[in-house]
């Protein structure tokens, strides 16, 4: 194979893998929202889930023994993962702890149902990582520069908390008084420690080292960044979507760096516990 036949195969390889993640990572995420799902009828939603996560299942058991898709199976292999927890998500972190008439009325309850979706979705990711072959490493459940991590995520959680009160205008907050804030602190620690594993498992821990062969460590940051980006842009809690997606970009890019750089999770969940804190006053000031 002479060189621009093997650019040309590499580009091909490129492209199939950005089809991949962006079109699945989509249909996924966004259509198949645990938190804003697009198909509104219950059954089909459901079974619309369950025919996903099977077909990638099946795709990754095929990428087995068909040369060609074998270096396209961890990217199906974590694409599957993340369908299957999305699902269990529902079902397990969404309605059944709804069944147990726990609300997002208070602080307590917007607490136990963020914990109970952090337990099932991340346990469902690391059960059927390991069922697949993958090792916890490869999700970033490691030690790494342990060091540096803490240092960066500590660093970032203590100055984002720090300036939360006057950042929470942006989420809509209204009449924030130290008496008020001083006993969500335990139920806004619990959250954004939750919501920070959740997300950087679910988004960078999953997906990094699967697209690094095809686009580099940088292209695939930016690529997970901005599908990370795109999901949050319909939020509902910000004053501003523009400036909320527009300040959330670059911050998704540093926390896939700092996962990167030190080769861990830790100081990325930090740092997104610490940015989300802001987010939650403006909601429970509203509660």
């Amino acid at each position: 194979m002479d060189n621009q036949q093997r650019r040309t195969s590499r580009w091909a390889e490129r492209i199939i893998s950005l089809a991949l993640f962006l079109g699945i990572g989509s249909l996924i995420i966004l259509v198949f929202s645990p938190w804003r799902p697009l198909i509104k009828n219950d059954s089909l939603d459901y079974l619309g889930r369950m025919c996903l996560s099977a077909i990638l299942l099946i795709f990754v058991i095929l990428a087995y023994n068909r040369n060609w898709w074998v270096k396209y199976r961890p990217l199906l292999m974590a694409l599957g993962i993340l369908s299957v927890g999305v699902l269990v998500d529902v079902v397990f972190g969404v309605f059944l702890i709804r069944g147990l008439l726990v609300t997002d009325t208070t602080p307590q309850g917007w607490a136990i149902q963020k914990l109970n979706e952090a337990v099932v979705v991340v346990s469902t990711i690391i059960l059927l990582n390991k069922t697949f072959g993958g090792s916890l490493g490869s999700i970033y459940i490691q030690k790494g520069n342990l060091k540096l991590g803490l240092i960066i995520g500590i660093a970032t959680f203590v100055l984002a908390a720090a300036g939360s009160v006057p950042m929470a205008f942006l989420f809509n907050a209204k009449d924030l008084t130290l008496a008020r804030i001083i006993p969500w602190i335990p139920w806004i620690l619990i959250i954004v420690l939750s919501n920070g594993f959740l997300e950087e498992l679910m988004f960078r821990g999953l997906f990094l080292r699967k697209l690094e062969p095809f686009w580099g460590k940088f292209l695939s940051n930016f690529l997970i960044a901005l599908l990370f980006t795109v999901l949050h842009g319909t939020v509902t809690y910000s004053v501003d979507n523009l400036i909320f997606v527009a300040v959330l970009f670059p911050l998704a890019l540093l926390w896939g760096y700092v996962m990167q750089k030190t080769d861990s999770i830790w100081g990325s969940i930090l740092f997104h516990a610490g940015m989300d804190i802001p987010i939650f006053l403006g909601i429970f000031s509203n509660l």
